[in-house]
């Protein structure tokens, strides 16, 4: 008898806590996909309406429904164009992190050398230093080499990405650290015994077993760079070189009132790095969770 009471009172308990945390998890959802549902909604409305009525629905048989918004959001600027830009620009910070990282990750892991408690004290601390602390001496650097404000398409993006992976670094090679410290090192001792070199174990052991970390840190440093508009900013000043977070800037500079087209501009920026997030989810919770319990 005490025991079916206990066990009920258990249930009791557990079911409140769940339902408890299940209700502050709907909100706080409600409340970060809420902004985004409004701006898509008024993306379709007229100009004017939006103001007066901004939450009603604009059903596509409504007078408030239109789709110029976004034809003139596609005639005032060449968004293919920025969409090539943000992808090149993206793509390639992403692989070389991803690399660097790697490397730099497992090599403070499993080799021992002089100095690497400092050298890893000093990634830790490179990630307290704001972008816009060193923005000033990496520009006049890069102007020195050559490669920033030469009107070149192909040094402009070079000059964007340089940074961009320098800033990303820190963070790829601290994550990466963490779950490469989790990994068995009799797994390496046995290929090595195997007669694999370093780079054979590197990449036939550690890459497949830390596919979840890896994925996590690549989709980060995408989303990251995709959405850098600071850094853009100083380095892509031509209408060729604009990424599509350069464009939706100077969308909203020139649209002044123009709330639709304004709308319109976010969503185009932001739909396609909703669309990677919710194809890669899942290597995100895996690779968090994987980070968590075995780091």
């Amino acid at each position: 008898m005490g025991n079916k009471r206990f066990s009920s009172k258990r249930i009791h308990s557990y079911s409140f806590t769940t339902l408890f945390s299940y209700t502050v998890l709907t909100i706080w959802a409600i409340t970060t996909i809420y902004p985004f549902v409004w701006v898509l909604i008024n993306s379709f409305r007229v100009k004017g309406q939006i103001r007066s009525d901004s939450f009603s629905i604009p059903w596509p048989w409504l007078d408030s429904f239109t789709l110029d918004n976004y034809s003139t959001a596609f005639e005032r600027s060449n968004v293919f164009r920025a969409y090539g830009n943000s992808l090149i620009i993206s793509i390639v910070v992403t692989l070389f992190v991803s690399l660097f990282a790697g490397f730099a990750a497992y090599g403070l892991v499993r080799y021992s050398f002089k100095g690497k408690e400092i050298l890893h004290s000093f990634i830790i601390a490179s990630m307290m230093f704001p972008v816009f602390s060193t923005i000033i001496p990496v520009y006049r650097m890069e102007v020195h080499w050559g490669i920033a404000s030469t009107g070149k398409l192909p040094l402009s993006l070079l000059s964007t990405i340089l940074p961009q992976i320098a800033g990303n670094l820190s963070f790829a090679i601290v994550v990466l650290m963490g779950f490469i410290q989790s990994i068995p090192i009799d797994l390496e001792e046995s290929a090595f015994i195997d007669g694999c070199n370093v780079f054979q174990i590197y990449f036939r052991i550690i890459l497949p077993v830390a596919k979840p970390s890896f994925a996590t840190v690549a989709i980060f440093t995408f989303l990251w760079s995709y959405n850098d508009l600071f850094t853009q900013m100083f380095f892509l000043r031509r209408p060729k070189e604009r990424t599509i977070t350069l464009l939706l800037n100077e969308i909203n500079s020139q649209a002044g009132v123009n709330y639709g087209l304004m709308a319109a501009a976010v969503v185009i920026v932001v739909v396609p790095v909703l669309i990677v997030y919710v194809l890669l989810q899942k290597n995100i919770i895996k690779g968090m969770v994987a980070g968590a319990i075995k780091g």
